[in-house]
């Protein structure tokens, strides 16, 4: 009995190390990626780079049910993410390759003329002309999809993975599994953000990116080590197949549904042929018991996507924005001094470690002394609660944005601009310190502990046994869609009838861009979603809660 205690140890903590390295791999590429892509190297705009990381993010999380659904048919979780971990680790290896001029020729071709500019600056450092094409963008964006694939399918089955791991302990087990999960992703994105970010802004991209490719591989190597402390499971088959037949019955299409009954055969008014009943796969009782519990979930579920729409701003234009802002400079030398020290730049995705610290603070903060004092008196607010409150803080977060960008407006409208140097690019900026953007993203930290954390864990224990996969996958689905609603609203914003996002004239800028327009319009929607949450959290009645263990990775034998 100790040693499968010790085993099942070893494999919460291979689950946790592995995820703490795939992170560090993620924010690695993400971090600096609107940089790389306006860099001299490719030459894309601010806006057209910021649709790209927020199409890769939303594609990073719309494709996870494609890997829940590969690992419940075919593979399992324990073999997908092997599986998808190859798929990753090829996909990333592309940045490195077109970091390299050699690599990028065998891959993208010559750099079109149009893309290199004789750039007048002027007027605080705009650049004229019209953009030129993306340079390398069909490697780019199917690279970047590839990638996505393989992220999603890792992230949809890592997670449920690990909790496999400790579902036996019960739900308080799978409370804190979940809180120390988001803890190790935070703890690779801090190294990422320190180590990686730095060395891309201000050494190579080359370096940079080698750097998410060795993680994955150690990631990859602990994962498969860890193989004999693993609790594996076999798939037992798709319920998508059930799931739409029940939900076109409820509406009445029982032609086109069948009659929902689980046979060996394929029955042609199957909207899905099926090879028989699988060892282990839940009887037709259980599917309709499924359906209804997804149909009662789902719009919880749903009130996400317009969180996710602010959330991924991080990334993409809080990135952009900071690149506008004056940024200071760091291990500065004299002009007589012969050190080799040289005047690096404060790598813009430092601004990250504000919302990425306040998560390292705050989860052990939560987990051993907050909601084990409220518990005890009663008064710890459900995941719904919790939700409602964190997205308050997300709005508050979009709030400041835009408030701040409008400040950085005025400041151009004064002509208080000036030209810097960052990752070997000059950038238009007002003299307004990058400081100003801290309060935004320690914001968005706090609401992802109230509201992204929660929200697995609502996902996980909402969920019946047999479909614990299969709603994570959903999940992680409507975090995409989120995403891919930013890209989509950002993209619609700068086409010519709109206007807000599209300054051509100011190619390299965003000087003349309505980004705080952009800005409050998402916070007007979030607005919206904050009530409607709050008014959800008081209505819904949770599924009841299964009998809390004490420790996480210990066993009954211990307490």
């Amino acid at each position: 009995m100790g040693t499968t205690l010790k085993g099942r140890g070893v494999a919460c903590v291979a689950v946790l190390v592995v995820e703490g390295l795939e992170r560090a791999a993620f924010f690695g590429i993400t971090a600096n990626l609107v940089l790389y892509l306006t860099s001299s190297t490719f030459g894309w705009g601010g806006t057209q780079a910021s649709c790209a990381c927020l199409l890769f993010l939303g594609a990073s999380y719309l494709l996870s049910p494609v890997g829940g659904w590969l690992a419940d048919v075919y593979l399992g979780r324990y073999a997908t993410v092997a599986t998808s971990f190859l798929v990753y680790l090829v996909a990333a290896s592309l940045l490195p390759i077109t970091a390299t001029l050699d690599g990028r020729l065998s891959v993208c071709g010559q750099l079109p003329t149009a893309t290199i500019q004789n750039c007048s600056w002027h007027h605080g450092g705009t650049c004229r002309g019209q953009p030129p094409q993306q340079y390398c963008a069909p490697t780019i964006y199917t690279g970047l999809l590839v990638l996505a694939l393989g992220v999603s399918s890792v992230r949809a089955n890592l997670t449920p993975f690990g909790a496999d791991q400790v579902r036996d302990r019960g739900g308080d087990a799978t409370r804190r599994f979940f809180n120390w999960f988001y803890w190790s992703i935070n703890l690779g994105a801090v190294f990422s953000l320190l180590v990686v970010a730095f060395v891309q802004q201000n050494i190579s991209f080359l370096a940079g990116y080698l750097i998410p490719v060795a993680c994955l591989v150690l990631a990859l190597l602990i994962f498969l080590l860890a193989t004999p402390t693993f609790v594996t499971k076999p798939p037992t088959g798709s319920q998508v197949s059930a799931m739409i037949k029940l939900a076109l019955q409820s509406c009445g299409c029982t032609s086109l549904g069948g009659t929902g009954t689980r046979t060996s055969q394929w029955d042609p008014g199957d909207p899905v042929p099926t090879s028989g009943v699988q060892p282990g796969a839940p009887s037709p009782e259980e599917d309709l018991a499924n359906f209804q519990v997804l149909a009662r979930i789902l719009p919880v579920m749903l009130t996400f996507i317009p969180y996710w729409m602010v959330y991924f701003q991080m990334q993409s234009t809080f990135y952009l924005q900071g690149l506008h802002l004056h940024i200071p400079s760091i291990f500065q030398r004299g002009q007589d001094h012969t050190s080799t020290l040289q005047s690096y730049t404060f790598p813009d995705a430092w601004l990250l470690l504000a919302n990425v610290v306040v998560l390292l603070v705050l989860v052990p903060l939560k987990d051993h002394l907050i909601d084990p004092f409220l518990a005890r008196r009663g008064l710890l607010p459900s995941a719904l609660k919790q939700m409602a409150m964190g997205m308050f803080f997300s709005l508050a977060s979009i709030l400041a944005a835009g408030l701040l960008e409008r400040q950085r407006l005025q400041y151009v409208l004064q002509d208080q601009t000036v030209l810097q140097l960052i990752g070997g690019n000059r950038y238009p900026a007002v003299t307004l310190p990058i400081w100003w953007q801290v309060p935004q993203y320690l914001l968005m930290g706090i609401s992802e502990l109230f509201t992204s954390i929660p929200g697995l864990e609502f996902a996980y224990a909402e969920a019946p046994k047999s479909m614990k996969g299969a709603i994570m996958g959903v999940f992680f689905f409507i975090t995409g869609v989120g995403s891919l609603l930013g890209w989509g609203l950002l993209t619609l914003l700068s086409l010519p009838t709109h206007g807000w996002m599209r300054c051509p004239e100011d190619y390299g800028s965003i000087k003349s861009c309505r980004m705080d327009h952009y800005f409050f319009l998402l916070a007007g929607v979030q607005l919206v979603t904050c009530l409607l949450v709050t008014w959800m959290s008081r209505r819904y009645q949770s599924r009841p809660p299964w009998p809390s263990v004490p420790h996480l990775c210990r066993g009954p034998e211990e307490d």
